[in-house]
């Protein structure tokens, strides 16, 4: 594990000082913000209130533009052939982007020199949800209920070879049994296939909490490394017996080459608003893990971190091609 800088409850947040870059002080124009999944869910709703915050704090808007598709490497592209490393066009950064070179003969990308790494902010909250209707009350039921129909139970994610679909044929693979896995765009379009029965289970992020929450969708294990505070009776992965956490980190990341000093500038930017009282708030009520990490230290994870998953991908044979 990369050891984190961690932010103490109280410590003082720096006051920005903008910096001075020949055509005026940074930002002097709004900022694109590049979020490679479709709108809704969690993590739409986090940076979205980034976005809010950023504008009253800065002046400037933070323009969410949400680009679904491509297994989520859609914003990747987008830093790596048409923005410009001057801290205006930033995406939001996850492992699939890391692993991608590794799923292809022909990567289009280096995973860590090829873009500018900001800050690592917090981690996906997955789990196994299947509707109330199907009788599964534990994660043993669904097992059960795959041995008993191979092939014939189906489990949907955000995208073939992201973190979940990974850690989904892991946990088939030993268990020994085999389930058809449908990639969608987003959690929010696997829980609208859940709900009409054309999906047996979800293994995505927590988009489903409010279904959850309400008895429309049923909870049977999380992926975090503890209970989750708004499920305390759902048990995790590792108490079930499996050695496996699974949050896949994320955060942000700009074009490669992207000035040190604008580097910085958006780091304490989105750090102080990640650490305000309402983001917080929003992550606890979330049940969202603080994943943070400086432009040093992301770098670092993001270097280890590629190392992981070419072995990974070499283990399942995974491609793309």
């Amino acid at each position: 594990m990369i050891a984190r800088r961690i932010l103490m409850a109280g410590a003082a947040l720096p006051i920005l000082a903008r910096p001075s870059l020949g055509q005026g002080r940074f930002p002097n124009r709004p900022v694109r913000f590049l979020i490679p999944w479709a709108p809704g869910g969690t993590l739409d709703g986090f940076m979205r209130l980034q976005a809010e915050m950023f504008q009253r704090e800065y002046g400037q808007s933070l323009i969410i533009e949400n680009m679904p598709g491509a297994r989520g490497t859609r914003a990747a592209i987008q830093l790596n052939t048409q923005a410009r490393p001057d801290g205006y066009t930033i995406a939001h950064h996850h492992l699939s982007v890391i692993r991608h070179p590794f799923l292809t003969a022909r990567p289009t990308w280096d995973p860590v020199n090829d873009f500018t790494y900001v800050m690592q902010q917090s981690g996906f909250v997955f789990g196994h949800v299947v509707h109330p209707a199907s009788g599964w009350n534990t994660l043993a039921d669904l097992w059960a209920a795959a041995r008993a129909r191979p092939g014939q139970l189906s489990y949907g994610t955000s995208g073939i070879a992201t973190s979940n679909h990974i850690a989904m044929e892991e946990l088939c693979e030993k268990e020994r049994v085999e389930m058809i896995h449908v990639p969608y765009r987003g959690t929010s379009e696997n829980i609208t296939a859940l709900l009409a029965r054309q999906l047996d289970c979800i293994a995505n992020s927590n988009a489903w909490q409010p279904g959850v929450l309400a008895g429309q969708l049923r909870l049977l294990a999380v992926w975090t490394r503890q209970r989750l505070p708004t499920f305390p009776n759902t048990p995790t992965l590792q108490e079930l017996g499996y050695d496996m956490v699974v949050t896949s980190p994320y955060g942000i990341a700009g074009p490669k080459g992207m000035d040190p000093e604008v580097t910085e500038w958006l780091h304490q930017a989105f750090r102080k608003m990640q650490f305000s009282d309402a983001m917080q708030a929003y992550m606890r009520t979330n049940d969202m893990p603080d994943e943070y990490l400086g432009p040093a230290a992301y770098t670092a994870f993001a270097r280890e971190r590629a190392v992981y998953e070419r072995r990974m991908v070499a283990r399942l044979n995974l491609s793309i091609d």
